[in-house]
This record gives structure tokens, sequence and C-alpha cells, in this order.
């Protein structure tokens, strides 16, 4: 620091001096510098050195010609040094960039005018928070109403409304399982919504319309306890099940192309039974299939507890009473697959 207050004494100084003495000073100075710089080609320089030739080179037009000990291109290279540095700096400040921020409590405001007003837009709600004094644009709370929590009620409104009505809902679909020889055999079930019961099954190496229309009067022999039957769109039902159906005193609800989760319960059964059953065997023919299902919607009503049906059966299986002195017996079912356990006094 004390060079360089010296060296602007020194400069202050020379400003009354006379031109003739300022240029012999100049010339003894350079031939000194041209001495030292064959003594010592590489000088070190500090960083106040640098400070003031990139000064020099900002507010000087002919440093260029003064300069000995390094190169200009060297002077520009500490100046464009200097400059990442300088917006470096200004970059890591904390400073507010973008957007002006938004509270957390203006937010929950909106999420709240907007649960309690479904109606509204963006226009309507911006308008609210300006008679509020709240100061934001209608396009951030357009941009935070998308954002809002979505209202579970309208879900918990169907749910009710399904449950509610879920005794008058049946859904039939197919299953494929291929066997020993590997030919593929036609699984058809019809599965009751309200305790997940399967009404009737069959299994066809060959289903056609005709054979579907036969295993639903086979199902529902009398007047059908169900309104609403629900079935996909696949080519195997035709023209004839639909019109089989309403002539049942049923209304068929066809679900959209490849979308198997509207018929969720079915679909779901499906899983199921593969998980349970036939993952873990090998179907030989048709007669050894349908003996097997049969087996299986024996253990699936009576035995295995369903989450859907509060941990309960489809034909609602007796609970015990709680007892201190007690014994538990298994009974194979399915072959050994599944176990049914029942308490023994």
């Amino acid at each position: 620091m004390l060079p360089t207050i010296g060296l602007l004494l020194a400069s202050v100084l020379r400003l009354f001096r006379t031109r003739r003495s300022l240029l012999l000073e100049n010339l003894a100075l350079r031939q000194q510098l041209a001495v030292l710089k064959r003594k010592h080609p590489r000088p070190r320089l500090v960083a106040t050195d640098r400070l003031f030739w990139v000064l020099a080179r900002r507010f000087w037009s002919g440093w260029k010609q003064a300069l000995i000990l390094v190169s200009p291109e060297t002077v520009v290279r500490w100046h464009r040094s200097g400059f990442a540095l300088y917006w470096r700096a200004i970059s890591r400040a904390r400073q507010v960039i973008g957007r002006k921020w938004i509270p957390k409590e203006v937010r929950d405001l909106i999420f709240r005018m907007v649960a309690e007003n479904p109606t509204r837009g963006a226009p309507r709600i911006h308008g609210e928070l300006l008679m509020l004094g709240f100061d934001v644009s209608e396009r951030t709370v357009s941009r935070w109403i998308r954002r809002a929590p979505r209202d579970p009620e309208p879900a918990k409104r169907w749910l009710t409304f399904l449950r509610n009505h879920r005794e008058a809902i049946a859904a039939m679909d197919f299953f494929t399982v291929p066997t020993i020889t590997f030919s593929v055999l036609y699984c058809f079930f019809i599965i009751s919504h309200d305790r997940r019961r399967i009404l009737h099954f069959n299994v066809s190496r060959h289903p056609t319309s005709a054979w579907i229309v036969h295993q639903l009067r086979e199902a529902f022999p009398y007047q059908p306890a169900q309104k609403f039957l629900i079935f996909d769109r696949d080519a195997k039902y035709g023209f004839e099940v639909p019109i089989a159906v309403r002539s049942m005193g049923m209304s068929s609800v066809r679900t959209s192309h490849a979308s198997p989760w509207q018929n969720g319960v079915a679909e779901r059964w499906i899983e199921s039974c593969r998980r349970d059953l036939l993952d873990h065997v090998i179907a030989v023919n048709e007669c050894h299939l349908k003996r097997l299902l049969s087996e299986y919607f024996r253990y699936y009503h009576e035995d295995r507890t369903h989450l859907g049906l509060s941990k309960q059966t489809p034909l609602v299986r007796r609970r015990v009473s709680q007892n201190s002195h007690f014994s538990v017996i298994s009974r194979l079912r399915l072959g050994g697959l599944h176990h049914r356990y029942d308490r023994v006094a």
C-alpha cells in the first residue's frame, strides 16, 4: 500500500516540472528498465501493479508505448479476469432476481379460495386478492391455481355413490390360460360388485357370442338382482350379447377401448386368481382347469379374506370370540397352495 501512495505523490509532484525535465527522466527510467529486464526476463508483479495497468489501459490511450515489463495481451487478460470476478461477486449477492416472491400465506389463501369457490377462475380470485390488499398479478394467480391441491370430496362422493349401488352392479370378463399342449383356454366369469362373489364361470376353447348368451342365461335364470352389467368391447360379444343383456332387464355398460381400469373389480379378481392359483399350476385340459377353478372358488368364497370387504370373506365367515385357551389347526386348500385356520376348543 505504501509504494502505491508514494507513486501517486510522485505523479502529483511531476505536474509542476518542465517538459524537458520529464522527457529526460523518462528516458533514464526506460534505460534502467531495459537493464532490469535483461537481468530478470519475468519480473513478478503484485495485485496493485496489475490494477495500475488495468486502470491505465482504461484512462490512457498511449499505455502500450509505455509498457515494458509485460505484453499488452497480458494486461487485457488481467482486465477480463477482473471483469469475471466483478460479475461473479454481483451474482453471488443476495438480491431478488426474477418474479416477485409470493408469501406462503398468499399461496394458502389462493388454494383456499379455489377449494371454496370451484367455479371461479383466475380473474375473479385475482380481484378478491386486490380487494384484500395483496399486490399480485393475474398471471401469478393463474399459475398457482393450477398447482392447487384437488378437492377429494368429489371422489369421496362418487365412492359413496358406488358403494350404495354396488349390489346392483355385476361385471363379466374373459382371461386366457395356456395348457400343457400349448393351446389356449378361455375362462369366462361373472362377478358381483357387492360381495365380490363369482356368480358364474365356465371354460371354453372357442367362445362365441351364442355361447356367452347361454352362460348369461345360466347365471341369471330368473329376474336378476343386478341392474347393470359391465363388460368390455371384445369382438367375441358381437351384437347378440348386448341384446340378450337388455332382454334380461339389465343395462349393458361397455367400457372404453383399451381401458381395463373401467372394469376394475373384474380385472382385480383376475390378478388374484393368477397370483393365488394359475401361476402355480399347469392346466392339462378343459376338465382339469374347471376342477381347479371350482376348488379355488370354494376357497375364495369361504376362506380367503378380502381387504375390500373389511377383511371378511364373500360368504361372511364367522369370527370366533377371543379365548385364552385354544389351539389352531390348519386345513389344506388347493392341494396345499393355501390353508384355512380354525380354532379348536
